[in-house]
């Protein structure tokens, strides 16, 4: 799979721009601020149907417009289709392939997969749990269409749930059977939901555990490990454990929204222990193992997005990285960078077709 040809109308910094891409490599230079990344993110949206970056689709349109347009020609073995997705203000938001609307946008997310890797990352890292359930969720949806249905089933349930106690916690009105429902519910579709966590894991860890020690030479130890409440334990259990203390802070405090993804690094915690350089391989090897994954389970190669990706990466890591994903495993690349003459040189030598745009003040230009 591959995009051929990219149109955007007032989409964030840019008024209008029409692209037509290689099927190898396409790298957008230009200063920091120039709207390299937008690019990115129009792309994203041609994918999964929203922001990379910011979730408000309102804010992606061009100030002192009125609608935004992100249009895309995507090849997928022997058809081409057309994506459109735009949005005027007060609107809703409007997904097309070959003009016709989707009736759910749900039913588009994994059809064009794609994988980007961004600074933004680091969150996954240093943020909480909710992060790292994010890239487990983004992973898995993108495979399996049913998993977005039922995690969203689960959120509208856990959302009653909590609603419910706090309700019980104001009245002093305690309703056994009512919550006994919510909890049945709950349960079984959060059941559901860790059973294809599970089944996700463990072809995902040793997919990582190659692409880091590829990416490092195999210079340090890390782990990778799934932790959730319901190892060992049904959540019809666990809810019936907890409902003292759920009562008492008034919130689901066991379930599969509390599941986490551990990193370590020679036995300790990466976020505390492993450098930057470290953390950067890292993530970068947990987004080409989502890469690979991704690739196995469709059966085509999803897009690859990298932005900024030479940041806090040394020329060693670096030239390893583009050495990788030139390579015949992986297909389309976006890359941003500030420096044209670097990305030259990082792919002087590496068989592949590079195209390289430079960006300036929301203008682009084929070098």
């Amino acid at each position: 799979m591959w995009v051929k040809e990219l149109t955007v109308i007032n989409f964030k910094n840019y008024e209008e721009a029409s692209l037509i891409f290689a099927p190898g490599v396409n790298a957008f230079t230009g200063d920091n601020g120039a709207g390299k990344t937008n690019i990115l993110d129009a792309l994203h949206y041609l994918s999964l149907c929203k922001s990379y970056f910011n979730p408000i689709d309102s804010q992606q349109i061009k100030q002192q417009t009125d609608f935004f347009m992100v249009q895309g020609v995507f090849e997928k073995g022997d058809q081409e289709d057309i994506l459109a997705c735009s949005l005027k203000r007060n609107q809703k938001k409007q997904f097309k392939k070959n003009k016709k609307d989707y009736q759910r946008l749900a039913d588009h997310i994994g059809a064009y997969p794609l994988v980007m890797i961004s600074p933004n990352d680091s969150v996954i890292i240093s943020e909480g749990s909710e992060e790292r359930r994010k890239f487990i969720d983004n992973v898995i949806s993108q495979t399996d269409n049913r998993y977005l249905d039922d995690l969203i089933l689960y959120n509208k349930y856990l959302q009653r749930r909590n609603s419910l106690l706090k309700q019980q916690a104001s009245s002093k009105i305690y309703d056994d059977d009512l919550l006994s429902v919510y909890d049945e519910q709950l349960a079984q579709v959060g059941e559901q939901l860790f059973e294809k966590r599970k089944l996700f894991i463990q072809p995902f860890i040793r997919i990582f555990n190659q692409h880091y020690q590829y990416l490092t030479n195999d210079a340090e130890p890390v782990e990778l490990n799934y932790e959730s409440q319901l190892f060992g334990n049904s959540l019809m259990d666990l809810l019936s454990r907890a409902i003292q203390k759920d009562r008492a802070l008034e919130r689901t405090t066991v379930g599969i929204h509390k599941d986490d993804l551990l990193f370590s690094i020679h036995g300790m915690p990466l976020k505390k222990f492993g450098s930057q350089g470290q953390q950067k391989s890292f993530l970068i090897a947990l987004k080409l193992a989502q890469y690979t994954f991704l690739c196995e389970k469709k059966g085509f190669k999803p897009l690859l997005l990298l932005d900024d990706i030479f940041d806090k990466l040394d020329d060693k890591r670096t030239r390893k990285l583009m050495e990788m994903v030139s390579h015949d495993d992986f297909g389309q690349i976006f890359i941003t960078d500030t420096s044209a003459e670097r990305v030259q040189s990082t792919f002087r030598g590496i068989d592949v077709d590079v195209r390289i745009f430079t960006v300036s003040s929301g203008k682009i230009n084929a070098v």
